[in-house]
């Protein structure tokens, strides 16, 4: 049948989608009508030229094609092979132009490379469905991907994978080009959008799944910097194809052949409601026919590795492992399955699988391919479901865990000891008291039952853990604290990449781990925070923290706040550990994390206090941020210096049902700020809140006015209240309040001074804090002469002094008197190692002292050091930088201790 106005006429009656096509595209309409398939398809395909925007661009194009290879296909002029290329050709084309376009948003000049689209199952063996999604891989090369000079490079490729997400899959007007999924790259639970060449290697060589291998089947480099792809698949060959095959990854195979039908109970019927793709005797069934084949025949033959469903099982009859009739009837049945489910695509534009439950729809259906009804196309598949169904039955049979010769269990002993656990029979013993009522988590049969299942994997991750005793003894912990465990155990089952990461934080992080304890629901942020992306803007965070249901209370806020900070704040401390995030980027993030919450709950504590007091007309809170806070550089165990301001008239009064004059509503107020910000409720704790920084210091009022404050710095204030606002920032208030703060601030630091006595007010005060606090161990960077505090000093000394490098940005302040000669070169990178440092070893040796041999690799990585010499090395070095530096500014010699 090659009766083109028939199936123009067919599409009009029985395809909405294909309708409302033909209406918006006359002329192409014209050109199928007239017999020109050929042309209609090339000028679908130039749909999109001359318009800039990529994305709609390939709008425009997906229209025509998805119009063109819809009628030819019913027509019988396209043949499912013409029709599965050209829609996984257009999904080529498509994604390379998507890479493209996002890596040319920052850096509009370059050749696009070192960005690779990795495709997948039906895309990857050219066999697109009519309205799919895509399943690709996104993988960079750190070193070649264009991004700007100061763009960190895993940062600038989630910028292209999140850029290539929008262009593709985001639905305007225009519609969209592919439904993108990317949760098939490795770990995707813990995973960033695109991985590093390097880091999927090493997924695929050691931690990978049996379904993973599966997919790799039909991989293919598709789109992007293409020879890289193909050359990350050759690396991973061996990882796909294997030489031989153990009865554990046979016994994998059956579990995966199982799971088809036990996953997806519905739509096994035949009749209204069959699911052609995951049915019995489906779609789905007839790939993994061939696929299983695959992968147990592929690695000692090399003519079995190939991607199309219906090529490979020719391969597999021409080799014998498979009849010459179950080949063709197999392959037969493929083709008509596919074409069927075109059609139900193709109504809607919709990806459905399932035959339509009403009869009329059902109907509609079998007409647009060209069945009398629904009838007849529920007896053509039921022929097709029993032939197909029972050679899969065949195959269940073959390799499902039922099927697979029992073995003995091992002795828990002799398990330990074969994972290398040196005292492997007193750890048995350990390990099984844990099952013994010993942890309140543990005592019901169900939890016992989830515990089983994931123990293997739980002995071999804590054996592979850096610190395997460590590791335990916090996983101990973990148990003690948690109330009940079925879901965790259930979840680490499940996910193995997870619990390595798990045995991670435990070795490594004293300060995680007790957050896990408290909290175990933490682990549910791991499992899709795509890489762990660092949190976006102060506005973009506030908006996540909001986010509640109609009708929340105030109390419910405090809480909600709490569980989603702790979430981010957690997922930031795993990015340290994992190596995934530079500790500075992380600092400023938990900065932003902080800013926001201080934005959410400061305006909710407002509306709440003003729901019984009232406002004051013309008069607004204002918060000043301090220290590390102010410069957008806190770390885990950082509290939040603030200080609290009011404008307007402090003789003014509130117009609530309980009014109260301004400096009492505001200072009131402040202390329903900070409660917000810092007592613990349901959900726990949120920041340490210090104003010791204000006027006046204790002794003085929470909060003052604008007036007031700038009447202080002028008149009374110590220079240390000075250097301390070298690092202020206005956090939170109206637009020119903060203006008006900023203008405070500002003249402050350029008054006229008396250099001789800033310095020694100077001197003098930095020699009473090493008197009164000196460095709690030797990792101490903040406190250690020739270390951060140092700096700061010297820092806001210059600031004062010459007024220049005005910036609360400590690192920035420092780079631009490096760059005034002011300070020596050297003084930024001494800096940024030792900050780096800081922020990392407030998880890992938050007392100070070295942390456990284990975990000094992960400090020195983080650091930019290669080992943990090195990063000694660095920081000893670091410290004579900074004691050269004073020397330069102070004129003094600045001893340092090594």
């Amino acid at each position: 049948m090659t009766d083109l106005p028939h199936a123009i006429a067919r599409a009009r009656a029985h395809a909405p989608f294909l309708s409302l096509a033909l209406n918006r595209l006359p002329e192409i309409e014209a050109l199928l009508a007239a017999g020109d398939v050929e042309q209609a398809l090339a000028r679908a395909k130039s749909a999109g030229e001359g318009i800039e925007d990529t994305a709609v661009a390939l709008r425009r194009e997906r229209l025509a094609l998805a119009l063109v290879i819809a009628v030819a296909d019913l027509a019988g002029t396209f043949p499912l092979t013409r029709v599965v290329t050209e829609l996984s050709d257009f999904a080529d084309r498509s994604l390379d132009a998507a890479i493209a376009a996002a890596i040319r948003r920052r850096t509009p000049d370059v050749q696009p490379a070192g960005f690779s689209a990795i495709a997948l199952g039906k895309h990857g063996a050219q066999e697109l469905n009519y309205s799919s999604d895509i399943d690709p891989i996104l993988l960079y090369d750190p070193e070649t991907l264009p991004r700007r000079d100061r763009d960190d490079p895993a940062e600038a490729a989630q910028r292209v994978a999140r850029a290539l997400m929008e262009i593709m899959s985001n639905v305007t007007a225009d519609g969209y080009v592919f439904r993108v999924d990317l949760r098939l790259r490795p770990a995707s639970e813990v995973s960033p959008l695109a991985l590093p060449f390097e880091a999927a290697i090493t997924h695929y060589e050691s931690s990978a799944l049996a379904w993973e291998r599966a997919a790799y089947i039909r991989a293919r480099a598709a789109s992007g910097d293409i020879a890289s792809g193909q050359a990350f698949l050759e690396t991973i060959r061996p990882f796909v194809w294997r030489r031989s095959l153990d009865f554990g990854a046979i016994a994998e195979i059956g579990r995966l052949t199982t799971r088809i039908r036990d996953h997806y109970s519905a739509g096994q019927a035949l009749g209204p409601g069959y699911d052609l793709k995951r049915g019995r005797g489906g779609i789905r069934e007839v790939e993994f026919f061939a696929q299983t084949h695959q992968l147990i025949h592929g690695g000692r033959n090399p003519a079995l590795r190939l991607r199309g469903t219906r090529a490979s099982l020719d391969a597999l009859a021409e080799t014998g492992i498979i009849s010459a009739e179950d080949a063709r009837v197999m392959g037969d049945s493929y083709d008509r399955l596919r074409t069927l489910e075109h059609r139900l695509q193709m109504v809607a534009d919709q990806q459905t699988h399932s035959l339509p439950t009403d009869a009329q729809a059902l109907d509609s259906v079998a007409q647009l391919d060209g069945l009398p009804n629904g009838a007849a196309l529920i007896a053509e598949l039921t022929e097709i479901s029993d032939v197909v169904g029972r050679r899969f039955d065949t195959l269940i049979e073959t390799y499902a865990p039922t099927g697979a010769v029992a073995v003995e269990s091992t002795p828990l002993a002799t398990e330990l000891s074969a994972l290398g656990f040196a005292d492997a029979d007193a750890l048995a013993e350990r390990v099984e008291t844990w099952e013994g009522g010993q942890y309140r988590c543990l005592r019901t049969a169900e939890a016992r039952e989830a515990f089983a299942r994931m123990r293997p994997q739980l002995l071999r991750a804590l054996a592979e853990a850096p610190d395997p005793d460590r590791a335990l003894l916090r996983w101990e912990q973990l148990l003690a604290g948690l109330p009940s465990a079925i879901n965790v155990f259930r979840l680490l089952d499940a996910r193995p990449g997870l619990l390595a990461v798990v045995m991670r934080i435990l070795a490594h992080a004293p300060t995680l781990a007790d957050e896990l304890a408290r909290r175990s629901d933490l682990l549910d942020t791991l499992i899709d925070r795509s890489a762990f992306a660092l949190p976006g803007t102060v506005a973009e965070i506030a908006a996540e923290l909001s986010r509640g249901e109609a009708g929340d209370d105030y109390q419910r806020l405090l809480d909600t706040v709490r569980v989603r900070v702790g979430e981010m704040r957690f997922a930031l401390g795993v990015q340290l550990i994992e190596g995934q995030s530079d500790p500075l980027e992380v600092a400023a993030a938990l900065s932003r994390v902080a800013e926001a919450s201080i934005d959410v709950l400061g305006r909710a504590a407002i509306d709440e206090f003003a729901a019984s007091h009232g406002r004051i007309r013309g008069s607004d809170l204002s918060i000043l941020g301090l220290g590390r806070l102010g410069g957008a550089a806190l770390t885990h165990a950082s509290d939040l210096d603030l200080v609290f301001l009011f404008s307007g008239d402090h003789a003014a009064e509130s117009d609530g049902r309980r009014p109260l004059g301004a400096t009492l509503y505001y200072n009131r107020l402040a202390q329903r700020v900070i409660a917000a910000l810092s007592v613990p409720t349901a959900a726990g704790a949120l920041y340490e809140v210090d104003t010791r920084l204000r006027p006046s210091g204790a002794q003085g009022p929470i909060s003052v006015s604008l007036e007031s404050f700038e009447r202080y710095q002028r008149e009374d204030a110590w220079t240390w209240e000075h250097m301390a606002l070298c690092r202020a920032r206005a956090l939170f208030g109206t637009t020119a309040d903060r203006a008006a703060l900023s203008t405070i601030i500002n003249h402050m630091l350029t008054i006229p001074r008396d250099c001789a006595k800033l310095k020694t007010d100077v001197l003098e005060m930095r020699g009473t804090m090493a008197d009164h606090k000196p460095p709690k161990g030797p990792l101490d960077v903040k406190l250690a002469r020739g270390g951060l505090v140092d700096i700061e000093f010297m820092v806001h000394f210059l600031q004062l002094r010459d007024h220049v490098a005005r910036t609360p940005d400590l690192g920035e302040a420092v780079q631009l008197l490096e760059k005034a000669n002011l300070l020596p070169p050297g003084s930024r990178a001494a800096h940024d190692l030792m900050a780096r440092l800081l922020v990392v070893v407030r998880l890992v040796a938050p007392d100070g002292m070295y942390p456990p041999e284990a975990s000094r690799g992960i400090v020195a990585r983080a650091c930019g050091l290669d080992n943990w010499q090195a990063l000694l090395d660095a920081v000893l070095a670091a410290r004579r930088q900074v004691a050269l530096a004073w020397g330069q500014v102070f004129e003094i010699q600045l001893e340092i201790s090594e």
